[in-house]
């Protein structure tokens, strides 16, 4: 918070004025109360001063008088504590707001090999997209052809509501005991989920087709290879592949032409190995890492010390996009103290107003 201004001070002037004009009425008022214009000088005049003199009704005229005094003062100071709040004290709130100039598209192979590790994939970005500001998410899954489960957007009240339906549906395939008790109603929400990623027969996990279709969803991608014009560089673009890298069919890309595709259009493709830890050392899973590694990008594999969770966080630390920072400056109105002490004096002025009539 800044220092207290005045928003309207010239409402507070005229209150002041107001009451000082108020005041000196009722001063020269008092003053010529008790003048009067005497006719005749034989005019016999009646008052009260005599009864005055007794000691009690001297005493409780001392006190109304002294009552009365101290009710003027508390309204006179009520009334200024409304012109100060008519006046709109207010403070400048000044704040830095930061937000993330990246694009992130989630590239999931659901083939059955992938499914499981697909979905702690899911549930880790689930619990990141909370802390993120300014991020870009849009998620993709693919076998022989491609579904976007939802395109690029910062809403993440509906990214949360998508990455929730996923994880609940993957809950059942996470491995054969799990599909083995699988009820109708569930093999239905996985199929319903998964249609339209398998809409070529006899063929499976076409990575480099699924990785262009992914690429596809951000901006400033070409299939020709080429910049695409009237895009906006200033965000950066990546992609999580996460694959076991077994193709089975064939495809209109391989991996490495899907990732010089991406590359062409400046988008950061890391790998993530969907797969069981013994497969480590196949041939796909190094051709996948020395393709991913050579175009720039990450490649991380599960372990004995590290989960898919700790990759994906790992990923996520490694790829920074820049922060777009905006010093934001706003008049907020600060009534708070003020009408707390109009409220104080307010009721002293009705508690003696009480103690004047009894």
């Amino acid at each position: 918070m800044g220092v207290l201004i005045w928003r309207w001070p010239v409402a507070f002037a005229i209150v002041a004025c107001a009451i000082v004009a108020v005041l000196l009425y009722m001063w020269w008022r008092n003053r010529h109360a008790y003048s009067t214009d005497v006719r005749n000088d034989d005019a016999e005049v009646w008052n009260i001063d005599a009864h005055m003199q007794t000691e009690s009704v001297a005493e409780q005229y001392r006190t109304w008088r002294n009552i009365n005094r101290i009710a003027l003062g508390l309204l006179s100071l009520a009334l200024i504590v409304a012109g100060i709040l008519n006046a709109r004290p207010s403070s400048v709130d000044t704040s830095e707001e930061h937000s993330s100039t990246r694009d992130i598209v989630l590239c999931l192979d659901v083939s059955g090999s992938a499914l499981p590790y697909d979905r702690t994939i899911i549930a880790t970005y689930l619990g990141l997209v909370s802390n993120f500001q300014g991020e870009r998410i849009g998620m993709s899954i693919f076998n022989s052809t491609s579904r976007t489960v939802f395109p690029l957007t910062d809403d993440y009240s509906l990214v949360s509501a998508q990455l929730r339906k996923a994880d609940r549906i993957l809950d059942g395939v996470q491995s054969q005991k799990d599909i083995d008790k699988m009820s109708d109603k569930d093999y239905q929400a996985i199929s319903d989920w998964l249609d339209g990623t398998q809409n070529r027969e006899n063929e499976t996990s076409l990575i480099g087709d699924g990785l262009v279709n992914c690429s596809a969803m951000l901006p400033g991608f070409s299939y020709s290879g080429t910049s695409a014009t009237g895009t906006n560089s200033s965000r950066s673009s990546s992609i999580v592949l996460a694959t076991d890298n077994v193709v089975s069919g064939q495809s209109t890309y391989s991996l490495k032409q899907a990732l010089d595709l991406a590359q062409s259009a400046k988008i950061n493709v890391d790998g993530l190995f969907a797969g069981p830890q013994e497969s480590e050392n196949d041939a796909t899973t190094i051709q996948m890492k020395d393709e991913i590694q050579s175009h720039g990008g990450i490649f991380l594999a599960t372990s004995a010390n590290a989960g898919v969770e700790d990759l994906v966080k790992q990923i996520e630390s490694r790829r920074n996009g820049s922060e777009e920072s905006n010093n934001q400056a706003s008049v907020v109105d600060e009534p708070t103290w003020w009408v707390l002490a109009l409220a104080v004096i307010y009721g002293g002025f009705m508690l003696t107003v009480w103690r004047l009539r009894r």
